[in-house]
């Protein structure tokens, strides 16, 4: 029975406990010998809590609370959030023996909606688009071991696509709800900001990092945005969303009635060729079934300098107290996004300030001509695991580990939600991802258009068998 448990979609399985024809105990059971089975592979979850993900399904079975949203789905999460009685790394040596008391806001309200967390999925060491760290090192692709899974939050895309569980949480500052669903042929979902409760920040104001779903399909994607969405007075962004419950706008695929926008390289940033032909190819696909598709895309120039320049001013505020004492347990990368927002001129930071209110002005702008803007959820195809970051995409030489994100992160500075999903396949079989922006809290007709993609497409949903490799991951670490 686990091995069918497991092959169900999230959705399947809520309407099961609802209808109380399998526990909360048998998905656990199913999702612990899965993750048994195929994660020696992967290094996607190197942090596991069966015993608390034990004795929460039978808290739930005795209190009859199957009847909660989630009804007591497993899930993972994320390293860089909290769940009680477990260690948070975040992929750092600094936070490397760290436990936490207890489950940070996002991670409660999922536990509270019927959420059983039972393991911590492996991510980028506090920055990056590959999943690789000096603590736990490096996640592998579920389709080839030898490549990325893309970051930061490629442990929870790759336990998805494999089966390991069927929702994982996630977070996105400047992709990672979109890279790794991308390359691992699964869906992710970056909400507009204020729609998801959050952890204590070190700026509870900023709107770049939100919390989202990973899951195989929109419709699954939809009922676990349905279990994180909510106030806290604790975040100031929070907000009620009178607008859900989501997963009906998830299971009621619709074409947009206006105009929608594509460009294969907004900006002119590069793509890869065959990213960039499998997206036409859908767009295509879907304009032969009555989408009216536009060549048009917003204005992104002088996008970098802001990227750099906000991104170091985040860094530098987030991790200076701790840079005397802990230089060398940063990567490369991040020390230099620190140093970067420490010596950067006040004059460079109200230049970007200026430039991301232009650019969201003129996204939202936009978006009042055009229903939704496609382009692709990646510039580059997966790469070697070994590689932290690529430095050529189509003889394009890249000179920073956010240059091959551009085309992601350009969305996370508009405050507008993003839905990436998969269209095709490469010619090697690799999974290739497409970005749907609509205009702020427009979250439910973008579930209803994204279903309606998936539909026409008619993209698989089920979980993938990793390859076998002769080589095995780090074991994994046994939480309480």
């Amino acid at each position: 029975m686990s091995d069918e448990l497991i092959r169900l979609s999230a959705s399947r399985v809520a309407d099961l406990l609802r209808a109380k024809a399998i526990r909360p105990s048998d998905l656990v059971k199913a999702a612990a010998a899965r993750i048994e089975a195929v994660d020696g592979r992967l290094n996607a979850l190197p942090v596991r809590c069966f015993e608390r993900a034990r004795a929460q399904a039978r808290s739930l079975e005795e209190a009859g609370d199957a009847g909660k949203l989630l009804g007591g789905i497993p899930i993972v999460v994320k390293d860089n959030n909290d769940v009680g009685g477990v260690g948070t790394s975040g992929g750092t040596p600094i936070f490397r023996d760290r436990v936490a008391v207890s489950s940070d806001r996002t991670i409660a309200l999922l536990e509270a909606r019927g959420a059983i967390p039972v393991a911590k999925a492996n991510l980028s060491e506090l920055g990056g688009a590959n999943t690789t760290n000096r603590v736990f090192g490096a996640t592998r692709h579920p389709y080839d071991l030898a490549l990325t899974c893309g970051g930061s939050s490629g442990g929870s895309a790759v336990a998805v696509a494999t089966g390991q569980v069927w929702l994982a949480h996630g977070n996105d500052v400047g992709g990672s709800l979109r890279i790794p669903p991308a390359f691992c042929g699964v869906v992710g979902l970056r909400p507009t900001p204020g729609r998801v409760v959050r952890k204590e920040l070190c700026d509870p104001f900023d709107t770049v990092m939100v919390d989202g779903p990973i899951a195989r399909s929109v419709e699954d994607v939809a009922l676990m945005f349905d279990a994180m969405v909510g106030f806290d007075a604790r975040d100031p962004l929070s907000s009620p969303s009178p607008d859900g419950p989501f997963r009906g706008a998830g299971r009621s695929p619709a074409r947009p009635g206006g105009c929608v926008a594509f460009s294969a390289s907004p900006g002119g940033l590069p793509v890869d060729a065959e990213i960039a032909a499998v997206c036409e190819r859908a767009v295509q696909r879907l304009a032969a079934g009555g989408l009216h598709v536009v060549a048009d895309e917003p204005a992104t120039e002088g996008l970098r300098d802001t990227v750099l320049a906000l991104r170091g001013d985040a860094y530098a505020r987030s991790w200076e107290p701790l840079l005397d004492a802990h230089r060398g347990d940063f990567t490369p990368e991040v020390l230099a996004d620190i140093e970067r927002g420490l010596r950067q001129p006040p004059a460079a930071l109200r230049a970007a300030l200026r430039h991301r209110a232009d650019l969201q002005r003129g996204v939202t702008d936009f978006l009042q001509r055009h229903d939704f803007f496609l382009c692709p959820a990646t510039q580059a195809m997966p790469f070697p695991v070994e590689t932290r970051w690529p430095t050529d995409i189509g003889g394009v030489r890249l000179t920073d580990y956010v240059d091959w994100i551009l085309i992601d992160y350009a969305w996370s500075l508009v405050a507008c939600p993003v839905l990436a999903l998969p269209v095709g396949r490469s010619a090697s079989g690799l999974p290739v991802g497409l970005q749907v922006m609509g205009p702020p809290r427009s979250e439910a007709a973008l579930l209803r258009f994204g279903a309606w993609i998936e539909r026409e497409l008619a993209t698989p949903t089920a979980p993938v068998d990793p390859p076998l490799s002769p080589e095995r991951a780090a074991p994994a670490t046994n939480g309480p």
